[in-house]
């Protein structure tokens, strides 16, 4: 499969460096290994009833359609919500922009897709494997740490919670709408566990929630700028570090 880096790098937003070749490559890889296990259209010489043969269709179809999507996550973890393009995807897919267009209809329904893509698997890898702790600190530390370790493996790449927050900040429509949607659903879980927190008498009776979640997401955002852009040793260290000092600050006190 022929993938351009040239095309990609042409897209790439300024300050990011080019894309290495193995990069693009790996992504083509991803998606032909993908297709590769989808299952074949019916033949036509294989007698099947018409409603088999639509079903197996539309699977089919739905399992394309994730394969692109994964390779546009792929894409926008380095080149950013706004650097794809139909055109973009279908070099590296190695499909034609016509059947690259006809899953999505627009390149903007193409970027929300892949929010929503990026919001499931945030929650497979940060919130459910934390609902297995119990309520209260455990929790909350858990959902931070889960956090912490999505963060620094995106160190390589990109988040893009932050990097579409700072291209759809100043904007309106769809997609910066679904990126809010996910990035508020995110902070009603981080919230809920903090209340849960004060329910069981862990953190203070009078302390503000959103102040506390302020400070975690503070955290996160700090740690995102000073290991990815500043890449300042010890970043992971500090977060954590900064994660107690909240804890100790706001734990509840002995009455008297």
């Amino acid at each position: 499969m022929r993938v351009s880096v040239f095309t990609l790098n042409c897209l790439r937003p300024p300050g990011r460096g080019w894309l290495p070749p193995s990069f693009c490559c790996k992504i083509a890889r991803s998606f032909v290994l993908f297709r590769a296990a989808v299952p074949s259209t019916v033949s036509p010489k294989t007698q099947r009833p018409a409603a088999t043969r639509e079903g197996r269709a539309l699977q089919k179809g739905q399992q394309t359609k994730a394969a692109i999507v994964d390779a546009a996550l792929g894409l926008a973890t380095h080149i950013g919500l706004e650097g794809l393009s139909i055109g973009a995807l279908a070099d590296v897919t190695g499909m034609s922009k016509s059947g690259v267009f006809a899953h999505f209809g627009s390149r903007e329904e193409l970027q929300i897709s892949v929010v929503r893509e990026y919001h499931v698997r945030f929650e497979h890898e940060v919130f459910y494997p934390a609902m297995s702790a119990p309520r209260g600190l455990p929790r909350l530390r858990a959902l931070f740490d889960n956090w912490m370790k999505r963060t620094s493996i995106e160190i390589d790449s990109g988040c893009i919670y932050i990097s579409g927050a700072v291209e759809f900040d100043d904007r309106t429509g769809p997609v910066r709408d679904a990126l809010a949607n996910s990035v508020l659903t995110w902070h009603a879980a981080m919230k809920r566990a903090i209340d849960q927190c004060k329910e069981l008498g862990e953190v203070g009776a009078d302390v503000e929630s959103e102040q506390m979640l302020f400070e975690i997401h503070g955290l996160i955002l700090a740690l995102h700028y000073e290991a990815r852009f500043l890449q300042t040793p010890g970043s992971l260290g500090r977060a954590t570090a900064g994660f107690d000092n909240i804890l100790a600050r706001y734990a509840a006190r002995p009455a008297g």
